[in-house]
């Protein structure tokens, strides 16, 4: 493609409240659910301010597979999901990790176990950026089924909450063809892995990454039709920071 031919295909990223950020605000999802939330919940407001530094979170940052046995808070758990997704432009719903176009072709999920998040009962939620708040998906504790779907990786299991991160490719594609789905959508995500280890450790909490598992199980245990790239445990650190 001639640099006349690809001015021409990314036109309207330098016109994002015209055209692609509209996507995101008017809700394009681009993919198929199964599941019919039950409940909505409001998260507390996010904080904006934290007395660990950029650069300490950066230094100490780890993979962390090992938790204590305590229950998050329901502070903890939204400062989380807006620390992956929230919105921090309401004009143009752009949120804390950059995506191509503002496409924002991911999903955001939180597996939570039975007495492991005060104030929130066990269940499969969807994060809603646009409102901050959570939607109930499926009732009950899930988080042994989704060990097993993990190839057996234990602190699934012993995770507090397990956030799983899913694409709607189509979002992406749509506008970027193949290069969305095999570059532009994968660095976001890893994008977002990195907001989520960096707030855990202003929070006092640990996380580790996984995508060694089997997709078809945790697509079915989620109950949507998207393609998940990241499984992570997420609890209290052992020993703290």
């Amino acid at each position: 493609m001639d640099r006349r031919g690809f001015l021409k295909s990314t036109l309207y990223i330098v016109l994002p409240g015209v055209f692609v950020t509209g996507l995101a605000l008017i809700g394009y999802s681009g993919g198929r659910r199964t599941y019919k939330p039950s409940e909505r919940i409001s998260l507390p407001p996010p904080r904006y301010e934290s007395n660990v530094s950029v650069e300490y979170a950066l230094k100490v940052r780890r993979s962390v597979r090992e938790y204590e046995d305590k229950p998050l808070t329901l502070e903890q758990v939204s400062q989380l999901l807006w620390a992956a997704q929230g919105i921090t432009e309401k004009r143009y719903g752009f949120r804390t990790a950059p995506s191509a176009g503002a496409t924002y072709p991911l999903e955001v999920y939180i597996v939570v176990k039975k007495n492991s998040v005060i104030g929130l009962s066990e269940g499969i939620y969807h994060y809603l950026p646009r409102e901050h708040g959570l939607e109930l998906i499926k009732a009950g504790d899930y988080s042994r089924e989704l060990m097993e779907a993990c190839l057996g990786q234990e602190w699934v299991l012993q995770a507090a909450v397990n956030i799983v991160i899913t694409a709607i490719y189509e979002r992406t594609t749509w506008r970027y063809g193949e290069r969305g789905r095999i570059r532009y959508v994968h660095m976001e995500v890893g994008h977002v892995g990195q907001n989520i280890y960096l707030q855990c450790v202003s929070l006092g909490l640990g996380c580790v990454v996984i995508g060694a598992f089997y997709d078809s199980r945790v697509k079915e245990i989620l109950g949507v039709d998207e393609e998940p790239l990241y499984v992570i445990p997420v609890g209290v650190k052992k020993g703290g920071w």
